[in-house]
This record gives structure tokens, C-alpha cells and sequence, in this order.
């Protein structure tokens, strides 16, 4: 178990095979219902292969990917948080994902913060790109905390989305 960085309340940590119930676990149709993959992961399968086939595969390729948050206290795996290159926008991006039983507790923006700070010290990223649904309220208010910068409103899937930068050396941030 590869540990990248720890908080007061939190783990967090690369994934393995043996968190797929955690990850079907936090996949709900609740906490999904702003990603654009919901209806994604409905099974031990969907939840292993999205493993094995997304962040593990990442994690070489890029040497990055979502990270696990998993509570100190109880080393449960209660969603994920950090970075993936994102093909669609040739950018790198920030996100976080918690079962909802997590929300409103600080968690999602403890644990990318930890992550922010740890790229600025142990990984060779700039401009970090956050993508929230203008509805999903709660997550345009952590990605505000974090310290991104809104660039601009534009339509995908049938969501209006706000796509927001932040650059980790200081460098001016892009227009669109």
C-alpha cells in the first residue's frame, strides 16, 4: 500500500484490487449525479476494473491518479481525491469523490488540500484544472477553498459546467 500523504483525520493513499467494495461502496447515485459516469460502477466487477483499468493503469502511465481517502480512525475507504490527466481537456484536473454519509465535514477539501501541497513539493504539475456541475454547490464551495480560480461557464452532456484553475508555481492562469 503505496501511503502519499497524511492529514490529522486522514489516509491517503494509492488504490489496490481490494478496495472495490469501497469503491462500489461510495459510487452511488447520489454522489454521482454530477460526474457524468453515473450508472458506472454497479458492481464488484465495474468497481475492480475501473481499478485495475483507470488508476492503476494511470499510476504508471502518468505516475498519478485519483488517490483513496480512507479515514485514519477506522482505515475504512470512504471515496477518492487528487489529480488525473484528463484527455478531454489535455490538462491536468483536481477532483474528489465521497460517499455521502462524508459530505459537510471538511473532508473533501482536507484531502485535496494535502494533495495540492504535496504536488508543489513532490511532483513536476502547474496549472491544476477543477470541473463542477454550477448546481452541485457544495463542490463549487471546496474547489473555491481550495483556491482555484473560476475561467469560465461552458454546456457539456446536458450540465452547465464551471471550470476553474489554479497554478501551482505562480504562473498567470490560462483564459479558457
Amino acid at each position: 500500500m503505496t501511503i502519499i500523504i497524511e492529514t490529522e483525520r486522514l489516509i491517503i493513499r494509492e488504490f489496490n484490487l481490494n478496495d472495490a467494495k469501497a469503491v462500489l461502496h461510495f459510487n452511488t447515485e447520489e454522489v454521482n449525479r454530477y460526474t457524468g459516469d453515473a450508472g458506472m460502477c454497479n458492481s464488484i466487477d465495474d468497481a475492480k476494473n475501473i481499478i485495475q483499468n483507470i488508476w492503476l493503469a494511470e499510476y504508471q502511465k502518468y505516475g498519478f491518479a485519483r488517490w483513496a481517502v480512507t479515514l485514519k480512525a477506522t482505515k475504512q475507504v470512504i471515496g477518492f481525491c487528487g489529480f488525473k490527466y484528463d484527455l478531454r481537456i489535455n490538462a491536468v484536473d483536481i477532483g474528489y469523490r465521497l460517499h455521502q454519509d462524508f459530505w459537510g465535514k471538511g473532508i473533501a477539501t482536507e484531502a485535496n488540500k494535502a494533495c495540492l501541497d504535496y504536488a508543489k513539493q513532490h511532483m513536476d504539475l502547474d496549472i491544476i484544472y477543477g470541473e463542477v456541475v454550477n448546481l452541485n454547490l457544495g463542490s463549487v464551495n471546496i474547489i473555491e477553498k481550495l483556491g482555484m480560480s473560476f475561467i469560465r461557464e461552458y454546456q457539456e452532456d446536458g450540465f452547465t459546467l464551471l471550470r476553474y484553475a489554479l497554478s501551482l508555481k505562480g504562473n498567470p492562469l490560462p483564459t479558457e
